[in-house]
């Protein structure tokens, strides 16, 4: 299988190597830079379940004749990431997007067709070091695709195949895609509100008073406008996310803090702001969304005017 991974990141760096491991022929669609490291060291990866260093196809132009392109940027390069791919989508190709948030489903759509999109999410918390080297923190590897209407098709078939080939990866390929989209929204809005709101992770949170219950309110919130969308969770979902924002010795962190500890660009409006209009939209309290959401536009208008902290 011909697969295009957009971005060599933590999360396509991460996915591609683990690819090329199970036998795909795989390439990085990338910037200047990216592609100078990867010419120079290679794709480095470090994990708990086995390194990967080696030379890796890197383009810095997209071409037609792949079976999928894995689309693995930040939601805020989303308009970015449609112009960069475009040439690479032909009439076999299906479009895998693992971004965070729902949004970017429809802006594909309206891109590419419905019928070239498919539902996706990622489960790995992993970072790109300054020196290029990807780095998985933990045991998180998963990953869940499917076809917006459920179908069991043969390009969902293949990818899975494929992702069963690969080393190191949790694949699943499943009927109700969009609700587990739904769900991970439901754990990422939780963590993304929390840390953004105290800029700590999930441990530091829960060790401070009241952390716990704040954490616990949140799933409860996120859980039910998920529900009113017409997605309420799985059974055992619940009692997984309330262990984990019980957690007093988590380091988990989402994506969003390390990005705003950085000084970096994060994805306000892909996912505090969506959740905000969301709770509205359910009539869930939403003064916590609100509040998060502020915040994280607040820090960017900071950022803009160069006024973070050196």
């Amino acid at each position: 299988m011909r697969i295009l991974v957009l971005g060599a990141g933590a999360l396509g760096g991460y996915f591609g190597a683990r690819l090329i491991e199970g036998g795909a022929e795989v390439a990085f669609l990338v910037r200047e830079g990216r592609a100078a490291q990867l010419a120079a060291r290679g794709l480095v990866v470090e994990s708990p379940f086995g390194g990967f260093a080696r030379p890796v196809a890197a383009l810095m132009a997209a071409e037609p004749g792949w079976d999928a392109v894995l689309l693995s940027c930040k939601a805020y390069d989303l308009d970015a990431a449609i112009a960069a791919i475009r040439p690479a989508v032909d009439e076999r190709t299906a479009i895998l997007p693992v971004l965070n948030g729902l949004g970017h489903v429809e802006r594909l759509a309206r891109a590419f067709g419905a019928d070239r999109v498919l539902g996706g999410l990622a489960k790995i918390q992993a970072t790109l070091a300054p020196d290029g080297t990807v780095k998985h923190l933990n045991d998180w590897r998963y990953i869940t695709f499917g076809e917006a209407s459920g179908t069991m098709t043969p390009r969902v078939e293949a990818l899975r195949a494929a992702f069963d080939a690969a080393p190191g990866v949790v694949a699943e390929a499943v009927p109700d895609v969009m609700a587990r989209m739904w769900e991970k929204l439901v754990h990422l809005g939780t963590s993304a509100v929390a840390t953004v709101l105290m800029r700590a992770n999930v441990g530091e949170i829960a060790r401070a008073p009241g952390g716990i219950a704040l954490m616990q309110s949140l799933l409860e919130r996120n859980m039910a406008i998920a529900a009113h969308h017409g997605h309420p969770v799985r059974d055992g979902f619940e009692a997984e996310y309330r262990r984990i924002f019980s957690d007093t010795g988590s380091q988990y962190a989402t994506s969003m803090l390390r990005d705003l500890e950085a000084g970096g660009r994060i994805e306000s409006d892909q996912i505090l702001g969506f959740l905000l209009e969301a709770a509205r939209r359910a009539g869930v309290p939403d003064a916590l969304h609100e509040a998060a959401f502020v915040s994280a536009k607040a820090y960017e208008q900071r950022r803009e005017a160069g006024r973070l902290p050196r």
